[in-house]
């Protein structure tokens, strides 16, 4: 036995909640129980970003009052009201297990950072770790008080895209100074409010940056004591080596690694077709990459968003992307990529408790991952990437054997 799977999901941003909202209130429902009722994919995560993002037809914070350190014009905005929240409560009530929702900034009030905006090369002032502790904080309760509770929370959507002039929602940390926010301020905050149990997910962002940015705030303890995991975005898992995954595993074994971001077809140019519908080659790359990172430890796979417009937006910075699901409003209908059933083949079989086994394959282009689920039954999920139909012999380690073919370019989930 391996790790045990905590689930998959993907997010409720702002685009997602506008796309769907702009359904009627039939289709609306029938998006979400494609991807949340037992009769769905199965999804028991969902992602919150903290105020906006990218994925957003504006930019804004919380409390956009410039100098309100003591928050007092904090509140929460009509995309919560309108386009998150009865989301995430009607999820709520479909999913057979209960959805965990964690929360992620992608930048504090432009007020609290060095360069006075959402966006480009910046960091929190010092002198506003304090407050913007505080301001996560207030996030998390007025969830709560909706009847959205957080089960955690990743402190910064990659927090490196604030060094450069990142043109996104973001906010530069360095690993010195996440360590020391955490341990000093919103670690301390989080708790004295009694949410010690939320779990802190550091890093979010892609894997060529592990494992030397954890390192310092996992190798002090009194910033250690408050984290549960690290979060890992796929965006250069093609360009890194997966066993830096291991790696971490074997070095942090009481803390848990969870994919929590992936999207194909960014493009701020226009140049690139940013939607490709029916698109199997993106399906693909995604399967690839949750059997590869689940191969190596990771406790699940969090989507980026769960629908889009046509063009692939919203998107206040024009960085259009691709998703599973994708909306036609004109024709008040959606259309369920392959993407999204390539997703399927794990999150709707590979529940919550599930435990991931040994696996492997004797060919380069069939890519395998096995898991325990929990009516006691064993799960293999196999890909095909070849050009051509291949003969498969699953073996189990018992007397049992399976001989089957596999079409080209598929992906079969054997239930056993």
């Amino acid at each position: 036995m391996y790790q045990t799977m905590l689930g998959f999901g993907g997010a409720f941003s702002d685009s997602t909640g506008l796309n769907v909202v702009s359904l009627s209130s039939e289709v609306q429902e029938h998006f979400l129980r494609s991807y949340f009722a037992p009769e769905g994919i199965g999804y028991t995560f969902g992602r919150v970003p903290i105020a906006g993002a990218d994925c957003s037809t504006r930019t804004y914070s919380y409390d956009d009052v410039e100098g309100d350190v003591d928050l007092v014009h904090w509140n929460l905005t009509y995309e919560d009201y309108d386009y998150k929240i009865p989301l995430i409560l009607r999820a709520k009530e479909l999913a057979p297990y209960p959805l965990k929702l964690f929360g992620t900034p992608w930048a504090p009030p432009a007020w609290m950072k060095t360069n006075g905006m959402f966006n480009g090369s910046g960091i929190l002032l010092e002198e506003m770790y304090q407050p913007y502790a505080n301001y996560i904080l207030k996030f998390v309760e007025a969830y709560e008080a909706e009847g959205a509770e957080m089960w955690g929370l990743t402190p910064a959507n990659e927090p490196l895209g604030g060094f450069i002039d990142w043109g996104i929602n973001t906010c530069g940390w360095s690993s010195e100074a996440m360590r020391d926010w955490i341990k000093g301020n919103l670690g301390p905050t989080l708790e004295a409010a009694g949410y010690r149990y939320l779990k802190m997910m550091i890093h979010d962002f892609n894997r060529d940056s592990l494992p030397w940015y954890i390192e310092p705030i996992l190798e002090d303890p009194d910033a250690a004591q408050y984290i549960d995991g690290t979060a890992v975005h796929w965006y250069e898992d093609r360009n890194t080596d997966p066993e830096v995954l291991d790696e971490i595993q074997f070095e942090y074994q009481d803390m848990f690694l969870l994919y929590t971001e992936a999207c194909q077809g960014a493009d701020v140019s226009g140049s690139a077709e940013s939607v490709k519908l029916g698109s199997w080659q993106r399906a693909e790359d995604y399967v690839y990459d949750m059997m590869e990172t689940i191969n190596h430890f990771s406790t699940g796979w969090v989507d980026w968003n769960m629908a889009l417009d046509t063009l692939g937006g919203p998107n206040w910075y024009n960085n259009f992307l691709d998703s599973p699901v994708i909306v036609n409003t004109e024709e008040n209908e959606f259309y369920k990529q392959p993407m999204f059933y390539a997703i399927g083949h794990l999150s709707k079989f590979v529940a919550p408790g599930s435990n991931r086994m040994a696996s492997l394959t004797t060919a380069t282009d069939l890519q395998v991952v096995a898991f325990n689920v929990e009516s006691g039954r064993a799960l293999a999920v196999i890909l095909n990437m070849a050009e051509e139909e291949r003969n498969v012999t699953v073996r189990d380690g018992s007397e049992f054997y399976l001989n089957f073919a596999i079409p080209a370019k598929a992906i079969q989930t054997i239930l056993y």
